[in-house]
């Protein structure tokens, strides 16, 4: 395991922070009135790389000049290595660059954080093997919990990239469709059994026209941010079948405003699990391409403290990243810069490991506790946080919090604007 190397922001030396010199996330960012810029991330600092671009000390074709991370990750790898290399060693320690970057250090404190890229295209994966498990097995009973073809390709729907969103924006509860098991006839109304997901989104950073080897799509991958696929599941129930989930995932989902970069998360990478069942051989990884990443979440009531309600890792997931990448160009589907890749509920195997309310609850049968009383889903009010690291020898690479705070569902006459 790699060490933590020092920098001359002194907060990046701190084993609290989740961006060390070692991560050196991407992001975007405003200030008061200001338009959105490039930065990265360094300690409880950002590093304003527009302003470095304009001053000349960087030079990538004017792409982190463009509000936005679209342009830099079409440019391809040499020019990723390029940056990292760069930042690297004007925020070492002893760096001669010090004296002129200052001027471009701004408080995270003091910024607004904004969507990070531009989604072209959001799919998303029902890929994590004890999250499927538990929810079939509600619905299903354990002996026919897993579809057929579970063990052997990646499930996955093509959801709505207009509706993701940055970590801090509200998040209305949804109107929708419902019928209860005993109801003759489908009724209008919100959601009354609003849920979470806790996933990681894997970015596409470069561009496919056909189908890519496992190898070469683990290689597309520019980074990755934690993911909360919120889900009306009382919508889902009624509107599933045949097609799957429609209006019950389109609300909203909501990503981490920092990129973490696939050369940042090098150090932790670890093979999926055992096959129950051999794959395809489109499908064999080569080496280990999926991630130890510690994740929880935490619930916080409206007035009140917040409860950590579930603990897993992102190692659990049967499918990497990069799996389902290929997979999902094997059609000849071209892939796009900004495509994100959503990689399912991330389960493990104990109740406290569970990644969604569904499974915590299940099904609304087991409330849970929380600060000042019980959930079996979310309330109006509730702050649901998501937060995700992989832990160096002292240090971490953190992906900052995932947050988003429930507000009333409209009234269904009233206009959004």
């Amino acid at each position: 395991m790699t060490e933590l190397i020092q920098s001359w922001v002194a907060s990046a030396n701190t084993p609290d922070t989740d961006f060390p010199l070692n991560n050196l996330p991407y992001g975007v960012f405003s200030t008061e009135g200001g338009q959105p810029r490039c930065a990265t991330a360094i300690g409880d600092m950002v590093l304003d790389l527009d302003a470095l671009e304009e001053a000349g000390v960087l030079d990538f074709g004017g792409t982190l000049r463009t509000g936005g991370w679209n342009a830099f990750m079409a440019l391809g790898h040499a020019d990723w290595a390029r940056l990292r290399a760069t930042l690297m060693k004007l925020l070492g320690s002893g760096s001669e660059a010090e004296t002129r970057l200052r001027p471009h250090l701004l408080s995270q404190a003091d910024v607004t954080l904004h969507m990070p890229f531009a989604v072209t295209e959001y799919t998303d994966f029902y890929a994590g093997r004890h999250h499927a498990f538990n929810v079939g097995t509600m619905f299903r009973g354990p002996e026919n919990a897993l579809p057929p073809n579970w063990l052997h390709i990646p499930i996955g729907y093509n959801g709505r990239a207009s509706s993701v969103i940055v970590s801090g924006t509200p998040v209305t509860r949804p109107n929708g469709q419902l019928k209860g098991p005993n109801d003759d006839a489908p009724r209008f109304g919100p959601s009354q059994r609003f849920d979470i997901e806790l996933e990681m989104g894997a970015i596409v950073g470069q561009p496919s026209s056909g189908p890519i080897s496992v190898a070469e799509a683990f290689e597309n991958i520019f980074g990755y941010v934690l993911l909360n696929d919120w889900s009306a599941r009382d919508i889902q129930a009624w509107e599933y079948q045949p097609l799957g989930p429609f209006q019950s995932k389109a609300t909203a989902t909501t990503i981490s405003p920092w990129i973490v970069t696939a050369a940042a998360l090098e150090p932790f990478r670890t093979m999926t699990p055992p096959r129950e069942k051999p794959l395809l051989p489109y499908l064999a990884e080569p080496g280990p391409m999926l991630y130890d990443i510690a994740l929880e979440v935490g619930l916080t009531p409206q007035g009140g403290a917040e409860t950590v309600i579930s603990r897993t890792n992102y190692n659990e997931m049967y499918y990497s990243a990069a799996q389902q990448l290929a997979h999902h160009t094997s059609s000849g589907c071209p892939m796009r810069v900004g495509d994100l890749l959503g990689s399912g509920t991330i389960s493990g195997p104990e109740k406290g490991n569970r990644g969604s309310l569904l499974e915590l609850s299940w099904g609304g049968k087991e409330p849970i506790e929380i600060d000042g009383g019980t959930r079996t889903f979310i309330e109006d009010g509730d702050t649901l946080t998501l937060r995700g690291a992989a832990w160096g020898n002292g240090y971490r690479i953190g992906f900052g919090p995932c947050t988003g705070t429930i507000i009333s569902a409209r009234d269904p006459g009233q206009r959004s604007d």
